[in-house]
């Protein structure tokens, strides 16, 4: 059984190494640890009995939230880890009265990309270089939570 849950600093090394394995440029554990003692930023945790799975996090400044990390276990992607994770960031901003959600990802990213649009996240723009190692652009993606409703089950 998978639970999502708050990031505490307990989470911060086992949070730090996934991001280690997946980017890279990563974030440091010094910052990790910094976003479980700021209000500017809240961070979610996917757990199984045994460990963490995957995690994400936004920063908020008033109405907007920019989405700063998504990112599952190489083993356990494709498993709706990332997918949920995005509902709860998406379901926290709504119940905090946030309207716009923004995100970049690397232009030759096509499962996170597929993602994103999947949650309805829309295209807007294109910063040139804006990642290292390899050299890439990043797209920006924005969702207006106010004029997005989520798709129901029939």
């Amino acid at each position: 059984m998978i639970t999502i849950r708050r990031m505490r600093p307990e989470d911060v090394p086992e949070v730090y190494e996934i991001e280690k394995s997946l980017f890279s440029v990563p974030w440091s554990e010094a910052s990790f640890r910094e976003v479980t003692e700021k209000d500017l930023y809240v961070f979610f945790v996917a757990s199984d009995l045994t460990r963490i799975l995957g995690f994400a996090g936004m920063s908020v400044v008033d109405k907007e939230a920019d989405i700063t990390n998504v990112a599952v276990r190489k083993e356990e992607q494709r498993n709706g880890i990332g997918r949920a994770l995005m509902k709860v960031l998406k379901a926290y901003a709504r119940d905090h009265g946030i309207e716009t959600v923004f995100l970049e990802v690397r232009a030759s990213n096509d499962p996170a990309i597929a993602l994103y649009e999947s949650e309805g996240f829309r295209q807007v723009g294109q910063r040139k270089d804006y990642y290292e190692f390899p050299r890439e652009d990043a797209l920006i993606y924005t969702l207006n939570l106010s004029e997005y409703e989520e798709p129901h089950c029939s």
